[in-house]
């Protein structure tokens, strides 16, 4: 049960003035529609919020290690502080939508309650996100995947700690934003099939330090149809010129491999049916 009065933090026509201020610049932003908004909540809420904020060895934390990725991510809200959870939900609400819409134009927009690859992420020294294109689909409830919204929680973050999340063009050849991750920076963009986003390079902060953020998503039942490249699919990693995210095989692995190639087809299929 709530033993405290209920804070609510957004202020709707707060909200309705950004809405109206950058809704032009969002659609006009290269190398897709995205806006960065300063100072985008009550300090002090965001104070509550970093308090609360759980260090790398004190939750659960999805953890992902390979070429493409180095991070950790929440993966339940009743890991969190309430006020995190409260401030969630309010980016949830109907009140967030609203601006939302406003802001970007798209008509029908839907929270994720189950927050599905958003909540809380973490970026240890030597942490990257390689440039990637996100999910198009929600895998539960179906639905196409429309805007991220981040908030960045890093005070005092100098500019050589790195950690910039990069926008690309979708043809991979220039990078057109590259934006610092400070504290109560809100940074909102449309997510289709080309709208390629990391921050690639290994962040270079103190060991004492982590890159934190806030992450939520958006959806609606259906989309333009040149927002997509015609099939629905997972996050989908690729390499910046002189780069390769090519995941290289273990020892082992290419041993069973060479293994394979001497061995007639038909014990192979004998063999798998063995194991199933």
């Amino acid at each position: 049960m709530l033993q405290s009065e209920l804070a609510y933090f957004l202020d709707p026509q707060y909200l309705e003035g950004l809405a109206a201020k950058y809704h032009q610049d969002y659609f006009n932003a290269e190398p897709f529609p995205h806006i960065i908004i300063d100072d985008f909540l009550p300090t002090h809420i965001l104070d509550q919020i970093l308090e609360e904020f759980p260090k790398p060895g004190a939750i659960d934390w999805q953890s992902f290690k390979n070429k493409s990725e180095k991070k950790l991510a929440s993966t339940s809200e009743l890991q969190m502080g309430e006020t995190i959870r409260l401030l969630l939900y309010q980016l949830n609400s109907s009140t967030f939508i609203d601006f939302l819409e406003k802001l970007t134009g798209i008509d029908g927009i839907i929270p994720d309650p189950h927050f599905v690859g958003g909540g809380l992420h973490q970026i240890e020294r030597g942490g990257y996100l390689k440039l990637h294109v996100d999910f198009n689909k929600h895998t539960r409830l179906k639905l196409d995947r429309r805007l991220n919204l981040l908030i960045y929680l890093n005070k005092n973050w100098e500019e050589e700690y790195g950690g910039h999340l990069q926008l690309w063009d979708s043809e991979m050849k220039e990078c057109h934003q590259k934006i610092l991750p400070i504290f109560n920076r809100c940074v909102i963009f449309s997510t289709t099939d080309f709208s390629y986003h990391g921050h690639p390079d290994p962040l270079t902060c103190p060991e004492d330090r982590t890159r934190k953020s806030l992450a939520l998503y958006y959806y609606s039942n259906g989309r333009p149809a040149e927002e997509v490249s015609g099939y629905d699919h997972s996050t989908v990693f690729k390499a910046r010129p002189d780069e390769d995210l090519t995941e290289k095989k273990s020892t082992s692995d290419e041993v069973k491999e060479m293994i394979k190639k001497f061995i007639p087809p038909i014990l192979l299929d004998l063999s798998k049916g063995k194991t199933k």
